[in-house]
């Protein structure tokens, strides 16, 4: 007979084993006691470019508000009319109670700008993942993925091993070694090939050309996460199919609605047929409760504002880019790219802290990346770009990473 000891004030003294991970966890205490700790920092008030945090202004560099569309007067106008219209909760998931007519509308508009013949919307874009792989790949089947590919597709392929299907990862950005898993597959197969379109750590774009050339060769399809992608490269922002000009080749986009279109949630998109098929067999989307009516109609205003001002996607690629050459000129440690990610390669992670601090306290926000987010001893500043940064703003960006970067050594 096992007794379950005494309590007492002292919370370590009868730890359950489950718990111990927990309080052996000392890393971010020991950041934090030094003053260096970014994470969870709360914003007071924001209008894009800038926002108040600890009471002061700062300038936004770490988003992913891509096209700056969150504090877009008719992004906000349409959350609060939804909002009088339909309440706060569909209260339901789709499968049931909780679709509304702006669902269908949006679903419809946005497989029309992506090409495709139907589109499906998820309650978030981190779930858009697992719905679709989970869904599609079972027992037998095989999913190729890259092995730097977001967490969402990460959860989703696990959920299908656990299933059955096998999970076959290719390095990074290495074609023939794609190539070389897929060919020991058999022809008939059920095969699904995923990836990022641009990796949201470093933001690198796929190779999606040589991806789809593979894909058809040894009869897979291909899905492909947008998320930051969408809004950011491709014909008027429609991502990385159209940056490679296989919109039509591509089988399925999924991206989320966090980033360019100024809300919460997300979609895939591809044949009406398959999207039918998610529509009634994915659990993700049919045991979660659906989009509510304000991020339904935020991401609906936001891809009226993309559709109709397609240049804030060039002014994007300006920004990156002014910055990205700036700092490169400097000497800095910066990844060639195109895209509105500007990784900053410094060390290990206590480089990132200070580094991270120092800027904070310059008035610019990054992200301090670090290890597993990164490769061992590529701790980095993760720099992110708006269209409404203004050229003030990347200035001061550029200064404040010069003088701080002096100051350390770096360059």
């Amino acid at each position: 007979m096992h007794m379950i000891p005494a309590s007492t004030n002292n919370p370590s003294e009868n730890l359950l084993p489950i718990f111990q991970k927990c309080f052996d966890f000392t890393r971010a205490d020991e950041i934090k006691a030094l003053g260096y700790y970014p994470y969870f920092r709360a914003i007071e008030d924001s209008d894009g470019p800038t926002v108040h945090m600890e009471g002061r202004k700062v300038i936004m560099a770490g988003s992913n508000n891509y096209l700056g569309l969150t504090a877009h007067p008719a992004v906000k106008e349409a959350a609060i009319r939804a909002i009088e219209k339909y309440g706060t909760s569909c209260s339901g998931s789709r499968y049931l109670t909780g679709t509304i007519d702006l669902h269908n509308e949006l679903e419809s508009r946005l497989a029309r700008f992506m090409g495709k013949e139907a589109a499906l919307l998820f309650s978030t874009g981190y779930q858009t993942g697992q719905g679709v792989i989970n869904t599609l790949v079972g027992r037998g089947d095989y999913i190729i993925s890259d092995r730097d590919n977001h967490a969402s597709i990460v959860a989703g392929s696990y959920l299908s091993s656990g299933m059955g299907a096998n999970v076959l990862r290719y390095k990074h950005h290495d074609m023939a070694h794609l190539e070389r898993l897929i060919a020991n597959l058999p022809l008939d197969a059920c095969k699904l090939i995923v990836t990022d379109g641009v990796f949201s750590t470093f933001g690198g774009i796929a190779k999606v050309n040589e991806i789809n050339d593979i894909a058809k060769r040894y009869n897979a399809a291909l899905l492909l996460d947008d998320a930051h992608a969408l809004g950011v490269i491709g014909e008027g922002g429609r991502g990385t199919a159209s940056y490679f000009g296989l919109d039509q080749e591509v089988d399925l986009v999924m991206t989320t609605f966090s980033k360019t279109l100024a809300s919460l949630g997300g979609f895939v998109a591809g044949s009406d047929r398959v999207i039918n098929y998610l529509k009634h067999h994915s659990s993700a989307l049919i045991f979660s409760a659906s989009p509510t009516p304000a991020s339904a109609a935020a991401a609906l205003a936001a891809l009226n504002i993309l559709e109709a001002e397609p240049e804030r996607v060039q002014k994007l690629a300006y920004n990156a880019q002014k910055v990205r050459s700036a700092l490169q000129g400097m000497g800095y440690e910066i990844p060639h790219g195109k895209t509105a990610i500007v990784p900053v390669l410094l060390g290990n992670d206590t480089a990132a802290f200070v580094m991270w601090r120092k800027l904070f306290d310059a008035g610019v926000f990054v992200n301090a990346f670090i290890p597993p987010a990164t490769p061992p001893n590529k701790s980095m500043m993760r720099v992110s770009f708006m269209a409404t940064h203004e050229d003030h703003h990347l200035d001061l960006i550029i200064d404040a990473f010069q003088q701080i970067g002096k100051e350390l050594g770096l360059i």
